[in-house]
């Protein structure tokens, strides 16, 4: 079937607000000379922590190196297994695999499609060491349940909030249950730095081990050693990595984070508006958010059930974009993916609810940047394919 574009220009999929303010805070950066790490780093992670109301915030990279790092401070490794979703980005997955332990799947709530507390309780052995819960789509998991199996068991907890900066569960902030919580900025995300990731922990002993394993192993402050203070010694006092963030990344974080609650605003209008507009459509829609939570709103996912809707998956997102508007999957279940087939032997049958929703899931574009003109075209192309 031919069909009309409902726009002239791509709508490109979670493309970022960007204001003046980010802007010219990067021109400040490169004009004082202080590109790498510095103090728009510390002023972003305390800025993050205070918003939080965390103790202890450290920029890094990205979220795939917030959570290895959360890992390595837990003091997880080779032999330790540790219970996560298969619904998530490979990210998730190849973190626990870095430091070296044995990612386990529990499967999904088919509703929450967040990890679900009686498969996770079904999973452990005398092995598990950690629970590595993602909040889903900016919907917070039940923490509840989570937490009383991780004290019942004496688990650590690692949070995965990359879609859920302003995530709340009964009140408490998503990041803050946990060991540790660790976020992500990337492009796509509520707030974003380009690339980027923070780990939140109440640990002052935890923050400090993981802000020297992001640059090099290098004693405390190191970055300084350049800074007007004079010249620094410094001392490698372990094996680290190269994960820290940079201040250019961190001029566009600061004033992300500044507008968060408004951008949170926006894209909660844009939420509504699709569930309106799509609720008499054949397609499966988001479940509406628990009254005793604040989901994050970070992506719009429906289900495209070719039996129901009169079209595929794959089709429809052929469609959407040949009409000139992006979308994308969150996600393919994990066990989909060859590597992990092949290293575990995990089958897809095995977390049947997150295959299910891997196969039919389809994310509408949601971001501050959009317009009401935007919203209505993407609302007039899912009409055009399934109504």
């Amino acid at each position: 079937m031919n069909l009309r574009k409902v726009r002239d220009d791509f709508l490109v999929f979670g493309a970022p607000q960007i204001n003046n303010a980010e802007i010219e805070e990067v021109i400040a950066s490169l004009k004082s000379g202080w590109l790498g790490t510095g103090p728009k780093v510390a002023r972003f992670e305390a800025d993050f922590a205070a918003y939080k109301g965390t103790a202890h915030a450290v920029a890094v990279s990205s979220c795939t190196a917030a959570l290895h790092l959360g890992m390595l401070a837990a003091g997880l490794g080779p032999g330790d297994e540790v219970i996560t979703t298969p619904l998530t980005f490979s990210a998730t997955v190849n973190a626990i695999i870095h430091a070296g332990a044995t990612p386990v799947l529990a499967d999904v709530d088919p509703i929450t499609q967040n990890i679900d507390p009686a498969m996770v309780e079904s999973k452990i052995t005398e092995r598990t060491r950690a629970i590595l819960p993602v909040h889903f789509a900016g919907r917070p998991c039940d923490m509840d349940s989570l937490a009383k199996i991780a004290e019942r068991h004496g688990l650590i907890m690692i949070e995965d909030c990359a879609h859920a900066v302003e995530a709340e569960y009964k009140g408490r902030k998503a990041g803050t249950f946990g060991d540790f919580g660790c976020f992500s900025f990337y492009v796509t995300k509520n707030v974003i730095t380009g690339e980027g990731g923070m780990v939140l922990t109440g640990s002052e002993d935890a923050a400090e081990r993981i802000k020297i394993l992001a640059l090099h192993g290098m004693t405390k402050d190191a970055w300084k050693r350049f800074s007007d203070d004079g010249y620094r010694h410094y001392q490698v006092v372990e094996l680290g990595f190269k994960y820290n963030m940079m201040d250019l990344q961190a001029a566009i974080g600061i004033h992300q984070l500044a507008r968060v609650e408004a951008n949170w605003a926006r894209r909660t209008e844009i939420w509504k508006r699709y569930m309106d507009a799509l609720s008499t459509l054949p397609i499966g829609l988001p479940a509406v958010p628990e009254a005793d939570s604040r989901h994050a709103y970070h992506l719009f996912t429906i289900l495209i059930d070719e039996g129901r809707a009169g079209i595929g998956r794959d089709d429809f997102l052929d469609a959407m974009t040949a009409q000139n508007i992006g979308v994308g999957v969150h996600y393919l279940s994990i066990p989909e993916h060859p590597f992990y087939r092949e290293r575990f032997g995990w089958r897809v049958e095995d977390t049947p609810h997150a295959m299910a929703i891997g196969r039919q899931t389809v994310s509408l574009p949601l971001s501050p940047k959009l317009t009401d003109e935007d919203v209505g075209d993407v609302i007039e192309a899912v009409r055009s394919r399934v109504a």
